[in-house]
């Protein structure tokens, strides 16, 4: 079996991956989903330290790589070695934080504010090809809903907001009031559903893309992971870094990366998105949306 091919070995393998997860066993699943959330470690660390780290044994890493096509282990790394080089300037120091080499940090602020910007550097040089496929897709979908519950809320109202600026039709799924089933009646086939949660995955994230899937809708996925319940049925899939060493995930990075999406369909959708923002903007002012404000500080 070949496990990867000549244009793009490491994207060949992610896909791999993704259409092998279900049939791989437990030990093989959890090595599988560490190698997608971490190609930076993979390509600098030890295969014992990776193991560790995955909660797996190193000689399951082995059979992984054999079950992917690879001779060994020293294969299957190399993919992750040559994607390491291949990428941007400054991409090994942004290796070495994702790999916990940061410093030990006293101060409760600054340990919070270090983090961010771990999760900010990660989650932007994972996903400048899965952005663009992402704004590809939902430029091309005929309606776009998006939907995000509890934690990932924030992160899927900030895309709404934003991209509904410039294409009043994207729609919410909120299900507020109980209504969610009703609002999933009205997907059809052929539109996009960007659906956007994090460990612990939401059931109601998770109906949302069976039934986008079942209307025959393309799916954007958002989570923390490329092996989340979310990404294995996605067209799309925006992984973002949600480490935080509050009690709660982080929804930074997400944040970040839906206004980069938005940034990429303005700057496709030419001087049409710059009048339809331009009229959205109008019409807040002239609805009092906006307070009317000299210089002087109105508290």
């Amino acid at each position: 079996m070949q496990a990867a091919t000549p244009h793009d070995p490491y994207a060949a393998l992610m896909a791999l991956i993704k259409a092998r997860h279900a049939e791989l066993s437990p030990q093989f699943q959890a090595g599988a989903r560490y190698l997608a959330d971490h190609p930076d470690e993979v390509a600098v660390s030890s295969m014992r330290s990776i193991a560790a780290r995955a909660q797996v044994q190193s000689a399951a890493l082995v059979r992984l790589a054999q079950q992917l096509g690879f001779a060994g282990w020293p294969e299957l790394k190399a993919i992750f070695v040559e994607r390491l080089r291949a990428g941007p300037s400054g991409y090994a120091a942004k290796a070495g934080a994702l790999a916990g080499k940061e410093g030990k940090v006293r101060d409760l602020v600054t340990e919070v504010f270090t983090v961010q910007q771990r999760n900010l550097a990660a989650t932007e040089s994972a996903n400048h090809a899965a952005l663009d496929a992402a704004a590809n897709l939902l430029q091309a979908a005929p309606r776009v809903h998006v939907a995000g519950f509890r934690a990932a809320h924030p992160i899927a109202y900030t895309l709404h907001y934003l991209y509904r600026l410039l294409r009043p039709s994207v729609q919410l799924l909120s299900g507020q009031g109980g209504t969610l089933e009703m609002d999933l009646r009205a997907l059809q086939a052929g539109e996009a559903v960007v659906v956007v949660s994090f460990a612990p995955y939401s059931s109601e994230a998770l109906l949302v893309a069976q039934m986008a899937r079942q209307a025959g809708c393309q799916v954007v996925a958002i989570s923390d992971s490329a092996m989340s319940p979310l990404a294995l049925q996605a067209d799309a899939s925006i992984v973002i870094a949600v480490d935080s060493p509050s009690f709660f995930p982080s929804i930074v990075a997400g944040v970040a990366a839906v206004e980069s999406l938005v940034e990429l369909l303005v700057s496709r959708g030419g001087p049409d998105a710059v009048t339809a923002i331009g009229a959205a903007e109008s019409q807040l002012r002239a609805l009092g949306a906006y307070a009317k404000t000299s210089n002087d500080v109105i508290s």
